[in-house]
């Protein structure tokens, strides 16, 4: 095989993509974690059910595309707000363990709820998307679309956080918990506002790869080791460290995969978070 050819090249901007969705999904998982110092394990789970919420809205009951998106969107939102209200606050003040297990529990529960209410089959969406050609080249517009989304709403994001009072209370009390408070900002009511925000975020990626994959119960076991490992080599809380980690990761999937084959490229991505744990266990972004 040859070094270096065209679909090498396809190889690697397909990556690009991919990290592009990829970087998404850490976005909202790092946001929820440098505000509220919370690891949700059961992330990919509420994006399974935003997934199923626009397979069943557009292919069975025939809404239009978009608003079965902005469905998904809101549902997973309040999703979000849900499982900090009724499991996250709760143990809020417990030690990381405890927290690790009881959204490891959600993530149980949803599993075993989507099985039992829609099945064990492999669904999907149903909407075609053509490629978009460049010489040799074919890049899924399915693709295309969902990274450009991507990257619309991680510039949004960054927007709102820092031009926004709202989005510069967020940042302020993910630096110091303890002093905010008495600067009059609302700790709880900030909590509530990040974890709509997170789940709208993971409402939004459900959008993005349900126009690529087929959904079924155990879909969040694709997205949630590989979101959360993304997470942790940029440096849990560390947006930009979760942006470039997104972008290192697909791009060892995607030469992995082309090299070898897609499993291995997986194999190689997991290689090299464990040697990167070794020699920079705080993330490539995140401090000591």
């Amino acid at each position: 095989m040859p070094i270096f050819d065209i679909f090498l090249l396809e190889a690697v901007l397909n990556g690009i993509l991919f990290g592009g969705v990829l970087a998404l999904l850490a976005l909202g998982l790092n946001l929820i974690f440098g505000v509220i110092d919370v690891v949700w394990i059961c992330y990919a789970e509420l994006m399974m059910l935003g997934m199923y919420c626009v397979f069943f809205l557009h292919k069975v009951h025939g809404l239009p595309l978009f608003v079965a998106f902005g469905a998904a969107v809101a549902l997973v939102s309040v999703l979000g707000v849900l499982l900090h209200v009724l499991v996250i606050r709760p143990v809020i003040n417990s030690e990381p363990i405890n927290q690790l297990l009881v959204t490891g529990g959600v993530l149980t529960f949803l599993q075993a709820a989507a099985t039992l209410a829609f099945g064990i089959e492999f669904r999907n969406l149903g909407v075609s998307m053509p490629s978009l050609l460049i010489g040799d080249i074919s890049l899924p517009w399915s693709r295309i679309s969902a990274a450009l989304t991507a990257l619309v709403a991680m510039v949004a994001m960054w927007a709102f956080l820092r031009h926004t009072y709202l989005g510069t209370a967020i940042r302020a009390i993910s630096q110091d918990r303890a002093i905010m408070p008495l600067m009059g900002v609302n700790p709880a009511r900030v909590y509530l506002t990040t974890s709509a925000i997170g789940g709208g975020l993971a409402g939004l990626g459900a959008c993005l790869l349900v126009l690529q994959y087929d959904v079924h119960p155990a879909i969040g076991l694709s997205f949630g080791p590989l979101t959360f490992m993304v997470c942790v080599l940029g440096g849990l809380g560390n947006m930009l460290g979760g942006f470039i980690a997104a972008f290192i990761f697909a791009q060892l999937i995607a030469i992995g995969g082309f090299y070898f084959h897609i499993e291995w490229g997986y194999v190689m991505a997991f290689a090299f978070f464990i040697a990167m744990m070794f020699a920079r266990p705080q993330g490539l972004l995140g401090a000591r």
